[in-house]
Formats: structure tokens, sequence, C-alpha cells
């Protein structure tokens, strides 16, 4: 991890300063999918992209199943700083769960804060959840489901999972939540605060002003409010949850502060990962691969534990 973080060091920081930049990056990502490959193809899986619809919202999603019944079902939140990406983006992750763990998994492919309100972003991701635990999703009634969110998508995640508070029977549903490096305090914890300009990966100084940028006409006290900022919502209720972080991530104290409040309530396991920067699991390196591995053991015991019960 190390070396590969000498070459981290030569890369551009992502930042977010304006609407223009990540308009591009995103078409620039949609090109490259319209030109690649069809990867759940290569591995004999068949991806459908469809719409669906509960309480009279809509939103779309990526379906992964695999070749047998599955066992269980993720419901996947991708990345992306809430600006770029979308469900596609997550398809080697996906597919490897759905190849390890016999699962299928549904990626969420919410509208983008560039355009939309971060409070309407959310409202998809919640459409999302409430269709798959719903009786109106008649393919994966009763089977269990573990949330995963990565980044953006981990917020997204644990914000969707306090407003199914809301709906008891639909939260019961949630055996798991696997989440990677979140941003849990849209105000800033004090790690973002105090990112240097040498921070990996992402735009450290620029941290705190992103999230402002995010969050227009609101105060840091209002920032802080949940489910906005998950990590002072009521986390009673929610299920056991596997997090990552990374030492040299500035989001790192979202992740730490999160997962003691949870343990309050839940079962909550935390990983801090030396050396290691925000997107880690993305990186070609032996630790990257070992903690992907760890989470999909944990994704497959979580999801027996519930079938057997």
């Amino acid at each position: 991890m190390q070396r590969f973080n000498r070459k981290l060091a030569w890369l551009p920081r992502f930042r977010i300063r304006n609407r223009l930049t990540p308009r591009l990056i995103q078409a620039l990502l949609r090109f490259c999918q319209i030109v690649g490959t069809d990867k759940p193809l290569k591995y004999d899986l068949l991806a459908q992209n469809t719409v669906v619809y509960s309480q009279g919202a809509s939103v779309p999603v990526r379906i992964i199943r695999p070749q047998g019944k599955a066992q269980g079902v993720v419901l996947d939140y991708h990345g992306g700083g809430w600006v770029i990406g979308n469900a596609q983006m997550n398809d080697d992750l996906n597919i490897a769960m759905v190849k390890a763990c016999n699962v299928a998994v549904v990626s969420v492919d919410y509208r983008l804060a560039v355009n939309t309100p971060i409070e309407d972003v959310m409202q998809d991701c919640l459409c999302a959840a409430r269709w798959l635990l719903s009786d109106d999703c008649t393919e994966f009634v009763g089977l269990p489901v573990i949330v995963v969110g990565e980044s953006a998508g981990a917020h997204l995640a644990v914000a969707t999972l306090l407003s199914l508070k809301q709906s008891a029977d639909l939260l019961q549903r949630v055996s798991g939540a696997l989440l990677y490096y979140g941003v849990y305090d849209l105000a800033g914890t004090p790690s973002v605060h105090s990112a240097a300009a040498e921070t990996l990966v992402l735009d450290g100084p620029g941290m705190a002003e992103a999230l402002r940028l995010l969050t227009p006409g609101l105060s840091d006290n209002e920032r802080r409010r949940a489910p906005l900022s998950p990590l002072y919502g009521d986390l009673s209720g929610l299920p056991p949850a596997l997090m990552f972080t990374g030492e040299l991530d500035p989001l790192r104290d979202d992740t730490l502060e999160l997962a003691q409040r949870w343990q309050q309530s839940a079962p909550a396991e935390v990983h801090l990962l030396p050396s290691s920067a925000h997107g880690f699991i993305h990186f070609p390196t032996i630790m990257a691969s070992r903690v992907l591995a760890y989470s999909r053991a944990w994704l497959s015991r979580q999801i027996e534990a519930k079938t057997s019960s």
C-alpha cells in the first residue's frame, strides 16, 4: 500500500468546486462504459436496467442476478461524491459479490447532486429500498437484504436505514450494512477540517467547503441534523454493520465515530486500515483484495444467519 501511495501522490485530487467538472467526468465515464465490454456477460451473468416504483416515486436500478436461485439480495449505493458515478460503475465489485455469495445485487442509479438537491437524492435511495423490502418486489420477497455503500454511497445507505425506522417491518428485513469509508457528518468531522494539502485522492483543504456547496443555505447545525448527517441520528434498531476506513483518509473520523455510536445498540465491526487512502478497495493491492474477501465472507455469514433463524 505504501508503494502504491507514492503513485497516488502524483495524481490530481478529487475536488468539487463547480458544476462543470463533475459533468465532464460523468460524460467521460458514460462514454467509457458505452464503448467498453459488457462485464456481467463476461462472467455469464446478465445485468438488467429497469425502473422501480414505491409510494408514487421512481428510481432506475441495475440488477445483476446469480445463475441459480439467489440466497439473498445486496442493495448497493455507489460512491462518487454525490456528483459523479452510476450503478454500472460498481459492476466489478457487484459481480464479485454475486459470484462469491450467490446473491442478487440491486444497484441504485440515483440522481446526482449536480442537478438535484441532496434531499431528493436521498429520496431516490429510500424509494429503491422501500421497493426492494416491500411485497411489491415479488422476486425477492423473504430473502435477507444487505445494504452496501461506499463513500457518498455509504452516507446514502445509512441515511436510508434511518429513514426506514418509520417502517419497522421493512427495516427488520435488512440483515446487515457493509460500509466503506463513508461521509456521515456533512458539516465535517475533525479529521475533515484538519485535512492537509498532501492528502491523497481527495482535496483535503477543500473538503469542508465542498460539503457546504452540497448543502447551500444551511448552517453547520442544520447540516448536522439526521438523516442528512447520519452520525447524529438514532441508530437503535439498525442491523449489524461492518465498516472500513483508511488511516490516511480525511473521512476516517466519520467511520470511527459512527461505529462507536452504532455499537451502543447493535454489533458494529470496524477496521482502520494502515497506510490506506480514500477509495482503497479499488486499488491493485493485496490489502484491498483481502478487505474485499473478508467483506464477502461477512456478507455470506449475515445471510446464512438470517436464513437459518
